[in-house]
């Protein structure tokens, strides 16, 4: 794996758990911001041919 496929994992999977904790402490305008942190990085994982199943696990 890549530094950029490795970096891009990691940076989904701190995203992920960020919102998972946004939302469980309720602060909407966080879960807002990490959602479209994690959408960005989804649709930049799809340009770049990137599978998400690892950083899904």
């Amino acid at each position: 794996m890549d530094a950029f496929t490795a970096g891009l994992l990691q940076r989904i999977r701190a995203a992920e758990s960020d919102l998972t904790r946004a939302r469980e402490t309720g602060d909407d305008f966080l879960a807002e911001v990490e959602q479209g942190e994690l959408d960005d990085l989804h649709r930049l994982a799809a340009e770049h041919g990137v599978e998400l199943g690892a950083a899904r696990v």
